[in-house]
């Protein structure tokens, strides 16, 4: 079965980029109550989630919000605060309390489910206690989490089943998805290692045993981490600016989504060409996705364009949607309905990473896309992708990579959400956890978790032909706007043509533009 053809789960930047038009708002719109939900399903066994409509027919909800972004018509873009749903975790402590002990037993499993633990203390009274051994208790005698996790981690790598079983034993004592950002992350981290232990492949996931929320409440969880971090706020923002400054001339607009998703990321970039002085362009957008993905809107691609056509039609801008209901990594130039007259913008908003490339099948169609794109003589190619290194990584160095990383996720959400907000052990648990345990469970094929430096895309899109095109200052200051409602914790750095949003210094995603 071709990498494209495997089913996967679906992941926080899939869900986040199908989040739905309510995200987007605009405020001459009326309200309307019928949201877009997300729904499971259990068809393989790797559990896959994607976002279906509660109506296929129903149109962008866009009453004004306060997570609206907008660009103005000369191509600068203006945001408003984003809100912080309010907690009532005082009234539901036994809830939470509850759904915690729920949740650590379904992940890690009760005792008995774990293999015979090694009884080290026997080992020091008879004597039998080795200098490997005397090591070991020494790490697990400072109780410091992260260490312990560490040396699990390498434990596994070196199938030392020994320290395996003692540091596992310890570590279920030490983690909670209560507690602190390193204590909830290294629950998840310790179920990755659980069920790399216990099988492969798609077993992966059975052996989770995790089930999935049902869609209305998965979509609320989406909802909440979208509105307490700007990570993917910073992505359409960055995106769209860049399109809407080099297009602002155009005519004719064709706009080449490789992940539409729901197409809530247009609804601002229209908006704002309706109101460009002099007419606005005729834009057409050309949306790809897996078929799979009409879980995601109670029905095929058709719904996309049927809703940004109402929008378009609402706003006086001439408007066409082409359907590519293609795997990414299928689409060839036959499937793109190329026009001479047309200035073309490529999208890739946080989907190459899961793009197979020549590490992984000698098909290589990470490359084999950009280097597509540039064929198409694009006016600008977007870029968003979370700044990690995990592609070719050896299982260790990427734990490493996925503990340090997402740590800092964590932290941040302990900032932004109250730790004991009845929420927020489902928004982790089912917004980043399983992207977690795939990094460290998954290898070869079923690892869809691949993300590189924005050093390696800036090789790739270098040797595809390509040159940077700075991000507008327009942009840029927006972005430094939407964060100031945020923890002054995040950073934002322009480097080298792109922009660097992180926490704390450490930067988590990447924006560029290339032409």
């Amino acid at each position: 079965m071709q990498a494209s053809q495997k089913p996967r789960l679906w992941d926080a930047s899939d869900r986040f980029y199908n989040l739905p038009a309510k995200e987007l708002e605009s405020s001459h719109w009326s309200s309307i109550t019928n949201f877009d939900h997300l729904s499971c399903s259990d068809e393989s066994s790797q559990g896959n989630c994607m976002l279906e409509s509660s109506s296929g027919s129903a149109p962008y909800h866009v009453n004004d919000s306060p997570s609206t972004v907008r660009f103005s018509p000369d191509g600068s873009p203006t945001a408003k605060r984003a809100s912080v749903p309010d907690s009532s975790a005082q009234d539901h402590l036994n809830d939470l309390e509850l759904k915690v002990r729920e949740l650590e037993t379904v992940m890690l499993g009760p005792s008995s489910d774990m293999p015979h633990t090694v009884d080290i203390n026997f080992l020091v009274e008879s004597g039998q206690m080795s200098q490997e051994t005397e090591t070991l208790m020494e790490i697990i005698s400072r109780r410091d989490l992260k260490e312990i996790l560490c040396a699990c981690a390498k434990a596994v790598e070196d199938n030392d089943t020994l320290k395996i079983e003692c540091l596992i034993s310890e570590l279920r004592l030490m983690v909670s998805v209560s507690g602190d950002p390193i204590q909830r992350l290294s629950a998840y981290m310790l179920e990755g290692l659980i069920a790399r232990l216990a099988c492969s492949g798609s077993s992966i996931y059975k052996a989770l045993k995790c089930k999935e929320p049902a869609g209305a409440e998965l979509l609320s969880y989406m909802h909440i981490l979208y509105d307490i971090c700007p990570y993917f706020k910073f992505g359409y923002m960055s995106a769209n600016g860049s399109i809407a400054e080099v297009m602002k001339d155009e005519n004719s607009i064709h706009i080449i989504d490789f992940q539409i998703a729901q197409g809530g990321q247009w609804i601002t970039l229209i908006q704002a060409l309706a109101a460009r002085p002099g007419g606005p362009p005729c834009i057409r957008i050309t949306g790809i996705d897996d078929s799979g993905s009409a879980y995601a809107r109670g029905g095929g691609l058709e719904i996309v364009g049927q809703r940004l056509s109402r929008l378009a039609e609402a706003c006086r801008v001439p408007f066409q949607f082409h359907a590519c209901g293609v795997p990414a990594s299928e689409v060839e130039i036959g499937n793109l309905p190329i026009r001479a007259d047309e200035a073309i913008a490529v999208n890739f908003p946080l989907l190459l990473h899961h793009i197979p490339d020549e590490s992984v099948c000698s098909q290589n169609h990470r490359d084999r896309l950009i280097r597509m794109a540039k064929s198409l003589s694009p006016k600008v190619v977007t870029l968003v992708e979370q700044e990690s290194n995990t592609n070719t990584a050896p299982f260790f160095p990427r734990f490493l990579e996925t503990l340090n990383y997402y740590l800092s996720v964590f932290e941040s959400i302990d900032v932004a959400l109250p730790r004991e907000h009845k929420e927020r052990v489902n928004v982790e648990q089912h917004c980043l956890a399983r992207d977690i345990v795939n990094l460290i469970a998954c290898e070869g094929m079923e690892r869809v978790e691949r993300h590189e430096l924005l050093g390696k895309w800036r090789m790739r899109f270098i040797m595809a032909g390509f040159s940077p095109y700075p991000l507008s200052s327009f942009v840029n200051a927006t972005i430094k706007s939407l964060l100031s409602s945020y923890c002054d914790k995040y950073t934002l750095e322009e480097r080298d043509g792109a922009l660097y949003l992180g926490w704390m210094n450490r930067p988590l995603v990447a924006s560029c533009a290339w032409r």
